[in-house]
């Protein structure tokens, strides 16, 4: 339990560092777009490499990648139900900002540590169903629903091939199954990258961190957060309870469940046109939730 507290204190201390970094001016507003590019463009994907190398993932494993689409519905629908008489503006935004996890610059830094390659090949699978909504599908989906217009394929299937991540994951994927040996100086030097993903990874959502609390928004916050993680321990239940999967494996799920609002959410907000200021707050109070709620659950499953 000591190791536990003492990793997520850490994990928590860089974020802290991030914040007062920000707040002292050593990081500007713009700074943020560069972290966040070197960690989804640059050490993520290293770190799947890395974790994807030598290992061979069996076919029924599969499934798991149904789960991490399978929630993004759910939380998609229930975005749905909540705005209905709202409008379509707050529908939308909401459909926006419920589902997605943030595996890569969260959920994967955490299994990793804690976990093993077992945990971060567990995230990584999950992922691939979770990167269909978190990296356009849901933004398609809002679109529609705010310009009353059918589902636009294009834009979603457009926003997936500029994933960078995603490519990975379905890469790497397609070579563990058809049993493609990864280039031994790829994973060398993918090794030395993805030894910074977990430190530029908090960092990044420090330096990012961002709280809007008018009282006409904290409503909002509050109602949208308390539906994510409401849904968020029913599906943490039914994982450890009813899948015949290994124990880790069980675990690394329950973390994803728990895991934060992805952190690409704000971007597509913007390019939706809708209220930037209370996706950042709705995505950083999501991160502290997170860290109390997956380390809770690390010191109580210990």
């Amino acid at each position: 339990m000591l190791n536990i507290l003492i990793k997520a204190g850490c994990y928590i201390a860089i974020i802290l560092l991030g914040i007062v970094l920000r707040r002292v001016g050593f990081f500007k507003e713009s700074d943020f777009t560069v972290l966040s590019k070197i960690v989804i463009r640059i050490t993520l994907p290293a770190a799947l490499i890395v974790n994807a190398a030598g290992r061979q993932i069996s076919p029924r494993m599969l499934g798991l990648s149904l789960l991490g689409f399978g929630g993004g519905v759910v939380y998609m629908v229930l975005g749905w139900l909540l705005g209905r008489r709202a409008g379509r503006q707050q529908q939308a935004f909401n459909i926006l900002n419920l589902p997605g996890y943030n595996i890569g610059t969260f959920a994967i830094p955490f299994t990793q540590s804690f976990l093993g390659t077992v945990g971060v090949t567990t995230a990584s699978i999950f992922d691939v169903g979770n990167a269909f909504i978190s990296l356009g599908g849901a933004y398609g989906v809002a679109s529609a629903v705010k310009d009353g217009s059918s589902f636009d394929v294009k834009r979603v299937l457009k926003a997936l091939v500029m994933s960078v991540p995603f490519l990975v994951h379905i890469g790497t994927l397609a070579m563990n199954l058809l049993h493609i040996p990864f280039p031994e100086s790829v994973v060398e030097l993918s090794g030395i990258i993805a030894s910074a993903n977990a430190f530029l990874s908090m960092l990044m959502i420090g330096a990012g961190f961002k709280l809007t609390l008018e009282r006409s928004k904290l409503g909002r916050i509050v109602q949208i957060l308390a539906v994510r993680y409401g849904i968020a321990a029913l599906l943490a239940a039914l994982y450890w309870f009813c899948l015949p999967l290994d124990r880790t494996v069980r675990l690394a799920l329950m973390i994803l469940a728990f895991s934060p609002v992805a952190s690409a959410v704000p971007g597509f907000t913007q390019e939706l046109g809708s209220d930037v200021g209370l996706s950042c707050s709705v995505t950083s109070v999501s991160i502290l939730v997170s860290i109390i709620a997956t380390v809770t659950l690390l010191v109580c499953m210990q």
